[in-house]
């Protein structure tokens, strides 16, 4: 089987958006426990590649992407691509140092596991970062493939979620790593639950409402305000017609609102440079009101986005300068 790349550079993660500050706050949290306990929180180069079961997924995987990125290798004994990449993947596990820790699964062993992934043959790589898995690549994939694939992820992990890896002593006695702590319960956490349900279902109606519930009780929740974000967006492009859209944008440069209408598309289907791309065009050659509706729902997809993503970033900096 040919492997399939799945590069991370232009996707936006919707899905990701709440789990963004709060993996930072679990990460911020975890290392101060570490240091509480003692011994600065670092683990053994044994540590870096571990083998994972059902039984221990949500331990060794789930809650430990909370500070580092997890990749994990489907394999079985009988797979003989299988026995070419992985060795690969321990390799640079160790290389990495700590950015990133290899779990290693035997579908033959765990197939529950290997079916809410939707494995489909192997080996197949996935990365789970603060809860959320993403498909790297399937088939033994070249090395420098693999690198630039976890480059994309290390990067990513680091600049979106806070997550900076883990600390390796050679000196460490191997499984002493510890999964990062669980989060105490905030005042808003039933009202937020609530929300991402919502958005589960496809009520965005009620999302919207739940997020601004919580806003209501504290305007400065980032986990409220991002979700908000999110859900309006979902809820702007739900009824567009994407044809239709695209070609009123195309025939009218000058109508503020398909551009608007064509972001919003744009941002959804991951094309991030070009909604941003487009609404800061709009705000270099309208004025008045026009250039306000643009300008206003460019800062809104900043807020889906992510304020630290590089793509932002770019964009804040160009939007500054169609406007003086």
């Amino acid at each position: 089987m040919q492997p399939r790349n799945m590069s991370m550079s232009g996707v936006v993660d919707l899905a990701a958006v709440k789990a963004a500050q709060e993996a930072k706050a679990k990460a911020e949290q975890a290392r101060a426990e570490s240091a509480r306990q003692g011994g600065g929180g670092a683990v053994s180069p044994a540590d870096l590649v571990i083998d994972v079961d059902e039984a221990g997924f949500e331990r060794d995987v789930l809650q430990r992407s909370a500070e580092v990125p997890v990749v994990i290798d489907f394999w079985a004994e009988w797979c003989q691509p299988c026995k070419q990449l992985s060795p690969v993947l321990e390799r640079l596990a160790g290389e990495y140092n700590g950015r990133f820790v290899l779990a290693k699964i035997d579908v033959d062993a765990n197939q529950m596991l290997m079916q809410q992934f939707g494995i489909q043959g192997i080996p197949a790589v996935f990365a789970v970062v603060a809860g959320q898995a993403l498909p790297l690549f399937q088939g033994a994939a070249p090395e420098q493939q693999i690198r630039e694939t976890i480059d994309q992820l290390v990067q990513v992990a680091e600049q979106r979620f806070g997550l900076t890896g883990l600390t390796v002593d050679p000196d460490a006695e191997a499984g002493g790593a510890q999964a990062a702590p669980q989060a105490p319960a905030g005042p808003h956490d039933a009202a937020l639950e609530a929300a991402v349900q919502a958005l589960d279902a496809g009520d965005l109606g009620g999302a919207v409402q739940a997020y601004r519930n919580v806003l209501s009780d504290d305007p400065g929740n980032m986990e409220a305000k991002l979700g908000l974000a999110q859900a309006e967006l979902l809820q702007r492009v739900r009824d567009l017609d994407p044809q239709q859209t695209r070609k009123e944008a195309a025939e009218k440069p000058g109508d503020v609102q398909a551009q608007i209408a064509a972001a919003d598309l744009d941002l959804v289907g991951g094309h991030v440079e070009d909604a941003f791309g487009r609404l800061v065009e709009t705000v270099r050659r309208t004025a008045g009101e026009d250039r306000d509706a643009a300008r206003l729902r460019l800062l809104e997809l900043f807020e889906v986005v992510g304020a630290e993503d590089p793509r932002v970033t770019a964009a804040r900096r160009a939007l500054a300068r169609a406007l003086f």
